[in-house]
């Protein structure tokens, strides 16, 4: 199973957004983080507020941020809104019954706990442990200055 470029940004805006609270978030800084179009950005954006992932807030002086505490949202939520279809065969796409083993099959048994597993994975992990694993997060996403050495 291959992620798509849209759930990989997903998940970098909101590491970014974690990184960055508790102040807001702004699509320019992000897109110069992650060298990708902001419009690329906005179009993301979209199903995660929707999904009560991220809050916007419009005007001047705003941006965006998580929806809810980064240790409550699992990789498993951004993967499930931003991702259209788990197809891991043929067989699992709706309509796909030109099989004579559909209901039977092996491979489509092992491909379903696959997937379960990859599922399971991913809920395991949070957007805040994503963050809490690369202390300097902050410095390589420009949040912040290089640290310097004590003399």
């Amino acid at each position: 199973m291959r992620l798509t470029k849209q759930t990989n940004y997903a998940v970098r805006i909101m590491m970014y957004c974690a990184a960055n609270q508790p102040n807001l978030s702004r699509i320019p800084e992000i897109a110069r983080a992650y060298n990708v179009s902001e419009l690329f950005l906005f179009k993301i954006l979209q199903p995660l507020h929707k999904a009560g992932l991220v809050d916007t807030v419009r005007g001047r002086n705003g941006g965006v941020r998580l929806g809810r505490a980064a240790d409550k949202i699992t990789l498993l939520d951004v993967v499930r809104v931003t991702e259209e279809n788990f197809s891991m065969a043929e067989c699992f796409d709706d309509g796909a019954a030109d099989c004579p083993l559909i209901d039977s099959c092996g491979l489509n048994s092992a491909l379903r706990r696959a997937l379960n597993a990859f599922f399971e994975v991913l809920s395991e992990y949070t957007i805040d442990d994503l963050v809490k694993a690369r202390p300097q997060i902050n410095f390589l996403l420009g949040l912040e200055e290089m640290p310097t050495a004590a003399a």
